[in-house]
């Protein structure tokens, strides 16, 4: 079987992604998280001198994974760790197969032909064939590249390890057994939530994802830029504004909102945003994006806005303008857009789902839901209780400070690294 190969944005094999240059000095995060936690991850940076660090994924541009390294490899390599990015390169039948691999190991129900999975590896030996593995650690990030461990024997003395950012507590049996091989080879593997791993013959670690409290699309904003760019996208500020954010995905569930907004509209006049872009690894976005647009139908006060990727402030904006902000994913991984919204002690309102519980507890920084009834029973409370709304916000914005800001994640994955040269006594989840 043969396959077109082709490029889809991403940079070859081995030519190493340049993180945004937008980062900060680690020693302005000292007034968020103190001088003690900084000069924490100096003394624990100063421990891998020598390491190279290698984190492949699949994408440079869109998702979460991207995002992260993004704003943690400048902070890495201004700790002094030799940190460094390469992306595997794929056509648009393997990123095809691997957005139906993803939902599968959701638990979504997909039809993964062998036909597929013959897609699936041939373009993961051609991969295995052009990149060159250099890194004493080897970061491999979630299913896409999974199957570079075929490499492990190359490169005897490397430390490999499976990251994986999907919950895959209910996994497609066929797809999961198909993974299998390549994760039981890796030295070790990372979940982000207690519940979302399975059993593996390897260890297990759990870290949970982070945002970046400092970048454009967490930092505060003046008025004046809020306001502009929701002139931009003709958005008036006349009546409350519920929004989602999220990349352009079934699994986001954007009809579902349009439709508890409608609930809740029949109640309470408001206005809805549905804001996301798209990956160069998720090629059904497009699709979702013209569903949705043709759910919203013609109603004005609904504001379906494609987002390109690299609008941070934009997303800021949007997000500190909402008077609440939803997450109705069916499945989830971890909800990183959950972390910015607490962060901006907005009122969220989110599916009970994947790792949102971890950051939304019940009645104390949010709102839970299991249905559209659900969600939209939960948006008329905020709305009618602003002080209420107000109080889970803030909440929210201190659970976030303690748990899950970029601090705490590199603190986490230099402790990882260095439990890849120290064996003895390690705890398995």
């Amino acid at each position: 079987m043969s396959i077109k190969y082709e490029q889809r944005d991403n940079p070859s094999p081995n030519e190493n992604v340049k993180p945004s240059s937008q980062c900060h000095p680690c020693s302005e995060y000292e007034k968020i998280v103190g001088s003690s936690i900084v000069e924490e991850l100096r003394l624990l940076a100063g421990k891998l001198q020598g390491k190279v660090i290698q984190n492949i994924n699949s994408t440079s541009v869109g998702g979460g994974v991207a995002e992260i390294l993004n704003r943690m490899l400048p902070m890495l390599q201004e700790l002094g760790v030799d940190a460094r990015w390469d992306v595997i390169k794929g056509g648009e039948g393997f990123f095809n197969v691997t957005k139906k691999i993803h939902n599968a190991l959701h638990g979504k129900t997909e039809e993964i032909t062998p036909q597929m999975f013959e897609i699936f590896m041939e373009t993961s030996q051609r991969n295995i064939d052009e990149m060159k593995i250099y890194g004493d650690i080897v970061f491999v990030h979630d299913p896409q590249p999974v199957a570079l461990i075929r490499k492990k024997a190359s490169m005897p003395d490397a430390k490999w390890i499976w990251r994986c950012h999907i919950d895959v507590s209910t996994p497609n049996k066929p797809v999961w057994d198909f993974l299998k091989p390549f994760i039981h080879q890796y030295d070790s593997a990372v979940f982000s939530a207690p519940g979302f791993s399975q059993p593996l013959p390897i260890r297990q670690f759990l870290i949970s994802p982070s945002i970046d409290p400092l970048s454009d699309k967490n930092k505060d904003l003046p008025q004046e830029i809020i306001d502009k760019v929701l002139e931009k996208y003709h958005i008036p500020n006349d009546k409350p504004i519920i929004t989602q954010i999220s990349r352009f995905d079934y699994l986001k569930d954007p009809i579902g909102v349009i439709e508890a907004y409608r609930l809740v509209k029949k109640r309470i006049d408001c206005q809805l945003i549905i804001a996301g872009g798209t990956a160069t690894d998720d090629p059904e976005s497009t699709k979702v994006f013209a569903e949705t647009r043709e759910a919203a139908a013609n109603d004005a006060d609904i504001h379906i806005l494609p987002i390109p990727s690299g609008s941070d402030i934009e997303i800021n904006a949007l997000q500190r303008a909402s008077t609440v902000i939803v997450q109705k994913s069916l499945r989830e991984g971890f909800g990183l857009t959950i972390t910015e919204a607490l962060w901006k002690a907005k009122p969220v309102v989110a599916s009970s789902t994947g790792g949102i519980p971890l950051q939304v507890s019940h009645k104390y920084s949010g709102l839970l839901c299991h249905s559209v009834a659900g969600a939209a029973f939960a948006i008329k409370q905020l709305l009618s209780s602003p002080e209420y709304a107000k109080r889970l916000g803030e909440n929210g914005r201190e659970h976030i400070r303690q748990n899950f800001l970029l601090t705490r994640h590199l603190k986490d994955y230099l402790l990882l690294f260095l439990c890849m040269y120290h064996t003895e006594d390690v705890v398995y989840l």
